[in-house]
């Protein structure tokens, strides 16, 4: 009996034409796709709160979706816009103060600086050539690498008013998400079990728990350090706290920190003579800056049982690699990559053990 052959040219013209189609649908989704992403970072990340709420207002999920979506205008859109707003209304102060920097005269370093033990003479040498150098030398020298470090972070995060329109539209699309996200994750759930069966499930659950992972340990922590940050900052009479907050919070989810605005905030209070805030917010600082090696392991393991070193690899080259997508794009690929070799490799010492016993 003669067998049927397998069309070969039918088939591949099938998966050229399936391989076209995704493209094309890619392209066309290409100027949503930054906010799809980011909505469904959020929406996986806050969906354990989504259900609290739902419980606690009677099983209404437009009410709990309401106030959540709400928080996220207040948390993400509503400083961007407040920050841009501070700038335009006080522009002209901000033109004299730049103007003023040129005539700004440097104290001479105070006694006990060189003092300090290990680092107190290199410091107060460091401080005398700032003193003979003043604010023009300085500005010439630190110029060029501001411009570069200016140009690198424009390119990979983009520019302010792309980033609010990627965020309307992921608060938008989180809104919707929010009202059909049984439906939306069993379609994800039926797609990877098509493809791996039962590990695709469980690369789903790893994916879920590695982005509140990442939500948790990364977000969180850059607006608690972001927040306390503008508190020195508004403590201490530095101005623009709104917009050095904005600043702050943006270089914490970078992965940056807050020492970059807070170290000239402190530079410009000893160079004011005013050293007791100057102190003050230096210590400050440090609390700060601290604080994110003991509060993002904690939440992170709260999110998922990943390496530390693991989810911040992700963040930090997601970040180099993708811009803001990357953020929580490269902590997923690599925990997903992690758990599958760690589950290959346990399959194969798992049939070594049979084999063994046999």
């Amino acid at each position: 009996m003669p067998t049927s052959r397998p069309d070969l040219a039918r088939t591949l013209l099938s998966i050229c034409l399936t391989g076209v189609l995704l493209l094309a649908s890619l392209w066309v989704l290409s100027p949503f796709l930054m906010a799809i992403t980011w909505a469904t970072m959020i929406v996986v990340a806050s969906w354990p709160l989504l259900l609290i709420l739902q419980r606690r207002l009677g099983g209404r999920r437009w009410l709990a979706a309401t106030i959540l979506i709400v928080g996220l205008w207040l948390a993400l859109f509503l400083p961007f816009v407040l920050a841009i707003s501070t700038l335009i209304h006080n522009s002209d102060e901000i033109i004299t103060l730049a103007g003023s920097l040129k005539l700004l005269a440097a104290p001479q370093a105070p006694a006990w600086l060189a003092g300090l033990p290990y680092v107190g003479s290199k410091a107060a040498e460091l401080w005398a050539q700032g003193v003979s150098m003043g604010v023009q030398g300085l500005t010439a020298k630190a110029a060029p690498y501001a411009g570069d470090m200016t140009k690198w972070f424009a390119t990979r995060v983009g520019s302010l008013g792309m980033i609010m329109l990627q965020i309307a539209l992921a608060i938008a699309i989180s809104a919707i998400l929010y009202m059909r996200g049984e439906v939306a994750a069993g379609a994800l759930q039926r797609f990877a079990r098509k493809l791996g069966g039962r590990r695709g499930d469980e690369m789903i659950i790893l994916a879920a728990g590695a982005i509140r992972g990442v939500a948790l340990g990364v977000g969180v922590t850059a607006l608690v350090q972001a927040l306390l940050g503008g508190v020195g900052l508004a403590l201490t009479g530095i101005p623009f706290t709104a917009v050095l907050t904005a600043l702050m919070f943006m270089l914490c989810i970078a992965q940056i920190g807050v020492v970059p605005v807070l170290v000239p905030a402190i530079v410009w209070l000893y160079w004011s003579d005013q050293p007791a805030w100057g102190t003050f917010l230096l210590i400050w600082m440090l609390i700060v800056v601290n604080l994110d090696n003991f509060l993002r392991p904690w939440l992170i393991r709260r999110g998922a049982n990943l390496p530390l070193l693991l989810i911040l690899a992700g963040v930090i080259g997601g970040l180099i690699s993708f811009g803001l997508l990357g953020i929580f794009l490269g902590p997923l690929l690599l925990a997903v990559s992690y758990k599958l070799m760690g589950s290959w490799l346990q399959d194969d010492e798992t049939a070594g053990g049979a084999n063994a016993d046999k």
